[in-house]
């Protein structure tokens, strides 16, 4: 069988892509996936007690993006959700990101007060602030409670994450959890905060049912590549592995995953609870909170993050440090002398960290920009 298009990956940007092509150009595409199902990390299902189990972590969905939301709309109808975090730090569970509120869950009322007014002061209300920049300009009080959020919410957390301080990685990485000096203790503050009713894989599924696509699982693309006629491919795997490893391998960090199912409603009081600096975990998730589910157990998803190491774990996330770029830059040219007969998409392909909204939004512009034109 002839295909125009062979994709490998089955995650966010492969089907987003998959999806396009077979039904905006009509031509015929081949999903090559090397796991046993479709969505990637965002793959979901339900357990032997009817919960439905995130299998490679939380993944709550947000975006600022209009053409996002009506885009996975056409897969999907919404459960709306916002998610709510707490770190516990010195015992007690405060919300993360570091808010106003958790100003005044861990310090005497009227420091607390007199360190939100230093915040307000500086820097104003409804202002995310990054917790590098929140040390670098503060003095006096506000140095104290920079050096103490930096100490209790950032730095154990990140060695754990990253087997690195938080200095040593691009500042966009403790970007993401800022100190937020409001009294919202949405994890998010999208405009668009909902959960797939139905789940992930759901929808997944109905993006790939255009009957212009096909889609192979449990299949390393080098192993079945020379017996299949195409035009051209799109690549979303590691961007090292495509070209052998020929610059070197780029490092990226992976995930351990330890499920758990109590005969209990419920066994935390929101969706995550992080553990910045106790235990080997980063961070608990309980699943029902993601669903909505009503159910007399409670499954629980626990992290602990690890080494990567290629045919033994997954890689998760890459590694942002200039060293690790420049490496990359390496990889970059390589594709560029392929011409367009190879695109690469995606957070490995890419060497870049996408959430899913900006996963989904990358593969409508590369659609539009290097596809359909």
């Amino acid at each position: 069988m002839k295909f125009d298009w062979v994709i490998v990956g089955a995650g966010f940007s492969g089907c987003v892509l998959a999806e396009r092509i077979a039904s905006q150009l009509g031509q015929r595409v081949l999903l090559i996936e090397r796991r046993d199902h479709i969505g990637g990390n965002a793959y979901d299902y339900y357990n032997e007690h009817g919960i439905l189990v995130h299998k490679y972590g939380p993944h709550i969905f947000h975006t600022k993006s209009k053409r996002v939301w009506d885009y996975l709309s056409q897969f999907t109808e919404w459960r709306h959700y916002f998610h709510h975090v707490l770190g516990v730090i010195e015992g007690k569970k405060v919300p993360i990101p570091f808010n106003i509120n958790s100003l005044y869950a861990l310090f005497p009322p009227r420091y607390a007060e007199r360190l939100e007014e230093k915040l307000l002061e500086n820097f104003g209300f409804g202002v995310k602030v990054p917790i590098l920049k929140l040390r670098e300009s503060a003095n006096g009080e506000l140095e104290f409670l920079a050096n103490y959020i930096y100490e209790n919410v950032f730095l154990r957390y990140t060695t754990k994450q990253w087997n690195l301080k938080p200095e040593e990685l691009d500042r966009g990485v403790t970007g993401r959890v800022p100190v937020y000096i409001s009294r919202d203790n949405r994890y998010f503050q999208d405009p668009y905060q909902a959960m797939p009713k139905h789940g992930y894989t759901e929808m997944f599924r109905r993006m790939l049912s255009h009957s212009n696509i096909k889609v192979l699982l449990n299949a390393d693309y080098r192993e079945v590549i020379n017996d299949i006629k195409f035009d051209r491919m799109v690549y979303t795997g590691p961007v090292d592995t495509f070209f052998d490893y020929m610059h070197g391998e780029l490092p990226y960090r992976s995930l351990r995953f330890h499920f758990e199912t109590l005969d209990q409603e419920h066994y935390q009081e929101v969706g995550t609870v992080n553990y910045p600096n106790e235990y080997d975990i980063t961070r608990i998730t309980e699943q029902k909170y993601l669903s909505g589910q009503t159910s007399p157990k409670t499954t629980l998803v626990m992290e602990y993050p690890q080494a990567y190491v290629p045919g033994v774990n997954d890689p998760y996330y890459p590694i942002p440090r200039e060293d690790n770029r420049e490496r990359y830059d390496l990889y970059l040219k390589e594709a560029q002398r392929l011409n367009g007969s190879v695109i690469f998409v995606g957070r490995l392909a890419e060497y870049k960290y996408y959430d899913m909204d900006q996963a989904a939004l990358r593969a409508l512009g590369v659609f539009e920009k290097e596809i359909a034109q």
